[in-house]
């Protein structure tokens, strides 16, 4: 039987996962400590008021339990054991995992989100058990994958936005008929989206690295089965100016719109490409030369220079184009620069200029708004810039995006303004999300007495946190030379070499 060798994997790290703390300034310091407070604050309230739901409700002081997850609980718990244990809250993250091995029930019946459940879920359980090799995180992990295996089984093999978790045939990992998969009611003509089906691959390749088992990652029985293939659906399939859609149908392999965005809908799909090609430790040139090309297309077609000079990448409906920038988008920023590293020479400075440029646009958008804190969506159009100009786009509901570009952004240059970006926005936080009980999203960002909505969302704790709390450490604390971070900022290695016991 297959074994992965942990303590092998362990030793093959080049850094230590937590660093070694070298003398640092006193400042930086007391900045990291002030993260780590507001951390255990927000795991405070949500263990008081709403362990094993899956957000807390910070206002009533209860729990939320929400439809994303089919009948799974305790999504804020999986989403922050690994920040808990990087951050060395030892107390805290031994309560996790102790909800983990007793009470995370998997034998649950719901519709679930396939994308949600693995960058949450199953990326929690994998960091988790990498970062510490306690086994009740990997097994769990498997057990949840195998449940989402049967949202491949489509006639072109992309799989479904949703999945049922209800009790399958599980006699044999490949009795895959009994699991029902169906798409998003909202999602165009039965689609699937594009950052859902393409932000799989890092998750299954691990899951497929731990079990031993390909089918993760390559095919079950006589299904198309697997992450890889749906690169071969992609490669195939006629891509617009060079553009990758939103929308693909899951029966024919064609799109069904042209929406392209580097936002909501299309945004981790991209990151994947260049994340596949660092985890597989540069070997993955597949995943490399479709990242060069898409970054190509979006620079020729979408990165627009607005009269006040901020560069900003549009939104493409059907060759026409739509001059906003979503929040999501502005991990774009922290994307670029990763890529930028890999780079020739000339090309790299081009890139860094450009990552930059986005980062510093979606300061902007921070900046220009009363609470220090940006709205959903900002636009640049009838003399507006890098401002919401809708109602139903001034919301902020403690989004990462932002501040995960100023961690990449740090690492990869040293500039000390994005550690004094990233302290605006701590103090923001502080000023304007906390409450009695929790940290709450804000309706507006642009009045300083915002009212709130009553949600601790789960990737405050998984992404947020986390990045503001890595933007002041050294670069060893997990390394981007050891680890890459799944979209819900959850670290799994770089793929040195083969861990087979």
């Amino acid at each position: 039987p297959f074994r992965f060798d942990y303590q092998r994997f362990r030793r093959s790290l080049r850094h230590p996962m937590r660093g070694r703390r070298p003398s640092e300034d006193p400042e930086t310091r007391a900045r990291r400590m002030k993260i780590k407070e507001m951390m255990k604050f927000a795991w405070d309230n949500y263990k008081q008021y709403a362990l094993g739901k899956n957000e807390l409700r910070p206002l009533t002081k209860n729990g939320h339990i929400g439809n994303m997850f089919g009948g799974l609980r305790g999504a804020t718990v999986v989403d922050a054991l690994d920040t808990l244990y990087i951050m060395e809250l030892e107390e805290e993250f031994q309560e996790a995992k102790k909800w983990v091995e007793k009470s995370f029930d998997l034998n649950v019946n719901g519709e679930a989100s396939l994308f949600e459940v693995n960058i949450r879920y199953i990326g929690g359980l994998l960091a988790a058990y990498y970062l510490t090799g306690e086994e009740v995180f990997k097994s769990k992990a498997l057990e949840l994958g195998e449940k989402l295996l049967p949202a491949f089984n489509t006639p072109t093999g992309i799989p479904r936005g949703v999945i049922n978790l209800g009790r399958q045939d599980t006699r044999s990992l490949f009795s895959l008929c009994s699991g029902m998969s169906w798409s998003w009611g909202w999602a165009s003509a039965g689609s699937s989206i594009l950052a859902e089906f393409g932000t799989l691959h890092l998750e299954f390749l691990h899951l497929s690295e731990l079990s031993g088992n390909p089918v993760f990652a390559e095919k079950a029985s006589t299904s198309q089965l697997g992450v890889m293939n749906i690169r071969k659906v992609l490669n195939r399939v006629e891509k617009p100016q060079g553009l990758y859609p939103n929308f693909l149908s899951p029966v024919t392999g064609n799109w069904v719109q042209h929406h392209v965005s580097i936002g909501g809908l299309g945004d981790s799909f991209y990151e994947y490409l260049i994340k596949s090609w660092l985890m597989s430790d540069k070997k993955d040139s597949e995943a490399k030369k479709m990242y060069d090309d898409a970054l190509e297309a979006i620079e020729k077609h979408l990165v627009k220079k607005s009269a006040g000079g901020l560069t900003y990448i549009a939104e493409w409906r059907g060759g026409i184009l739509d001059h906003k920038m979503g929040h999501l988008a502005c991990f774009s920023g922290g994307m670029i620069a990763l890529g930028a590293e890999h780079t020739g020479e000339e090309r790299k400075q081009h890139y860094m200029d450009l990552a930059a440029e986005i980062t510093n646009t979606c300061h902007e958008s921070y900046a220009r708004s009363d609470t220090k804190l940006g709205p959903e969506a900002f636009r640049f159009d009838a003399g507006s810039e890098a401002m919401a100009t809708r109602l139903s786009e001034r919301y902020y509901i403690l989004r990462p995006e932002v501040v995960e570009s100023y961690m990449y952004m740090w690492r990869l240059t040293h500039d000390p303004k994005y550690r004094q970006w990233g302290w605006e926005v701590v103090k923001a936080l502080e000023k304007h999300c906390r409450v009695e009980a929790g940290f709450s999203g804000i309706r507006d960002v642009y009045t300083t007495t915002p009212t709130h909505d009553n949600m601790q969302q789960s990737f405050f704790l998984a992404e947020t946190l986390k990045y503001l709390y890595l933007l002041f450490c050294e670069d060893d604390v997990l390394s981007l030379d050891d680890w890459v971070f799944n979209t819900e900022a959850h670290p799994l290695p770089v793929n040195h070499t083969n861990f087979k016991a």
